[in-house]
């Protein structure tokens, strides 16, 4: 398949006319029908490259998704495309499963979604007699016992290799490390696979943290961040199903349009909040871990976690399901002292009690961190960055800062001459020059960093150590009784190649941050594209609105008619033809077809209007 093929098939059904970084290499390789490791983040275009290939190869693509209502969500979009894309689940009456099983059949299915436990049932009878392009594995994290969210049923897909020894495994997923990649490509029986990583990096994301907030300072922040996103979709995620309830309370009775989603809801109930909020018919929900993989909504604008996260994958993932359309999205973090209290006794009564304790430590030294939070999460997932962000509440009030490389260099030659074999605790033991049991046993106490960093205190070391774990010079092996390993980052420093800055202590708990600004009264240059800036924004309110109602009319999510970056897009060029239309980067030849005449007619009578 030629470059020119991939492109014109992606700007036929998806209305792209380029590939986001790694999609087009990553479509080539499963072409070629090579086993496929794909990370990508949150938003960044990981289904389409399943979905392209399926549609470019004969047989049926085999999707094996781990919910109903993601599978719901994906194929909704697809038929939305004109791509004959269905679900074998049991949210179906088994009717339907037939009809959909002769079809497949036949032939006509190009993508067919489908459960781990169902997928299974099925090996023997409709997947033994259809022709199978390719298997996708989403969520291919939930394989791994290292990821954070195993599920026992998706370790039961190593069989496929066994029964379709020829058919390419393609896994993809928005979160894995290096430990939970190695073991999806072992669980999963992969073939000299190709694995690409993206950047994790999501530019479009502000993060900002707030620790030692009450209740009541909570809910006053929160009411007035919702408050300057009107009619914007975001989620409020709690720790607990009590905490989510008394949010959504709160909230409601401050006039705002929210709903509640825990697992100890029904399914009805929790299915009517989730179709609520992918229909726009409420603006908040207010929820646990248990929703969000559930949904593609490209609209959410926002994301609050009221109580800490488990682990940094949490995090990530949750905070991606804002602005996956590529335009701005906001998060906000709370945490307290009692988050940590909480989260460390379910992490001491799960059964993985090591590792969970490792994952929270590493997401609470995220949240107390005086470095470029975007910095800190890519080094989490592998991905050194040699700058700020400027779009964090780090970068846009930093730190003082100083040259610590004789620090990071004393720590860093510890690790190396005990051949990184140490954790913190002992590590610390030795550049203070403790003589514990362990430091004597394993002859630490001869070494010639020993005492090394005795002038520095010892809470002191713990923060140093803090920032270059942050900073990407080590990272934590906690499949190896959490040993410290020196990173390139860090022998760069250590070999003295490359200088270390790290951030001044401060004891004393700091307040917000952010300084209110004056407000100032515009010049006539800005009155006027304030001006310009309304008139927009209320054509992007009428075309929103025509959206809407052509969602409803098919009963389906206004995101999938049009995403939001789309229907910007048409704000900005104003097209008043149906071929005009169909230029606009997201708008196939399908949706030009069912949508151009009623956008467009909208559009004339709006600058008639003037």
């Amino acid at each position: 398949m030629t470059n020119e093929n991939m492109l014109k098939t992606l700007k036929t059904y998806f209305g792209y006319t380029g590939f986001r970084p790694l999609q087009e290499e990553i479509i080539s390789t499963i072409l070629q029908k090579k086993d496929t490791l794909a990370l990508m983040p949150t938003g960044g275009g990981k289904s389409i490259c399943f979905q392209l290939p399926a549609l470019m190869t004969e047989g049926t693509a085999i999707v094996i998704s781990p919910l109903i209502s993601l599978m719901k969500d994906q194929v909704e979009a697809l038929q939305a495309n004109g791509i004959p894309a269905y679900a074998i689940n049991s949210a179906n009456d088994e009717t339907t499963n037939l009809q959909l099983k002769q079809a497949c059949l036949q032939g006509k299915v190009k993508l067919l979604y489908i459960s781990p436990e169902r997928l299974l049932g099925e090996i023997n009878f409709l997947l033994r007699d259809i022709r199978i392009s390719l298997f996708a594995i989403d969520e291919a994290h939930c394989i791994s016992q290292w990821g954070h969210d195993f599920r026992l049923e998706y370790t039961q897909l190593k069989s496929l290799r066994k029964f379709f020894p020829d058919v390419p495994i393609v896994a993809l997923t928005a979160t894995a490390d290096k430990i939970t990649r190695k073991d999806i490509i072992r669980q999963l029986d992969m073939r000299d696979p190709k694995v690409f990583i993206s950047s994790f990096d999501r530019p479009n994301l502000s993060l900002e943290v707030r620790r030692g907030y009450q209740q009541k300072e909570k809910i006053r922040t929160i009411s007035r961040f919702i408050l300057r996103h009107r009619n914007e979709s975001g989620i409020i995620y709690c720790m607990t199903r009590k905490g989510t309830e008394k949010v959504a309370e709160l909230l409601s009775k401050e006039g705002f349009r929210v709903a509640v989603y825990h697992a100890g809801m029904s399914n009805a109930a929790r299915e009517q909040a989730q179709d609520d909020f992918i229909n726009d018919r409420i603006q908040i929900v207010c929820a646990t871990i248990a929703f969000g993989m559930g949904i593609d909504k490209s609209n959410v604008r926002w994301v609050i976690h009221y109580n800490l996260p488990k682990s940094i994958e949490s995090f990530y993932q949750e905070i991606g399901r804002a602005g996956r359309d590529g335009l701005p999205g906001e998060t906000l973090l709370f945490y307290s002292l009692s988050d940590i209290i909480l989260l460390t006794r379910f992490a001491d009564e799960s059964g993985q009690q090591e590792i969970n304790m490792e994952k929270l430590n590493r997401m609470q030294q995220y949240a107390e961190s005086d470095i470029c939070r975007r910095r800190i999460l890519l080094n989490y997932f592998g991905e050194t960055m040699d700058h700020d962000c400027g779009n964090c509440d780090v970068c846009k009030n930093p730190p003082e800062r100083f040259d610590g490389t004789i620090i990071v260099q004393k720590a860093l030659s510890a690790m190396m001459r005990t051949e990184q074999n140490v954790g913190i605790h002992t590590l610390i033991d030795i550049l203070k020059g403790f003589s514990t049991q362990e430091v004597l046993e394993k002859g630490y106490h001869n070494l010639k960093t020993f005492a090394a960093g005795r002038d520095v205190p010892t809470k002191d070391w713990r923060d140093y150590l803090l920032q270059m774990l942050n900073l990407g010079y080590f990272e934590i092996a906690y499949n190896e009784n959490n040993h410290l390993k020196i990173t390139e980052a860090g022998r760069k420093v250590l070999f003295g190649h490359e200088r270390a800055w790290l951030v001044v202590i401060k004891r004393e708990e700091h307040g917000n941050r952010t300084e209110k600004k004056k407000a100032k009264s515009p010049t006539a240059t800005e009155a006027a594209l304030f001006s310009e800036a309304s008139r927009e924004e209320n054509l992007f309110e009428t075309l929103r609105l025509l959206r809407k109602r052509l969602a409803d009319q098919q009963a389906i999510p206004p995101y999938i008619v049009l995403s939001d970056k789309t229907l910007r897009l048409i704000c900005e060029r104003k097209p008043v033809t149906p071929d005009e239309f169909g230029e606009i980067s997201g708008i196939g030849e399908f949706k030009k077809a069912r949508y151009g005449e009623e956008f467009t007619q909208a559009i004339r009578r709006f600058l008639q209007k003037g």
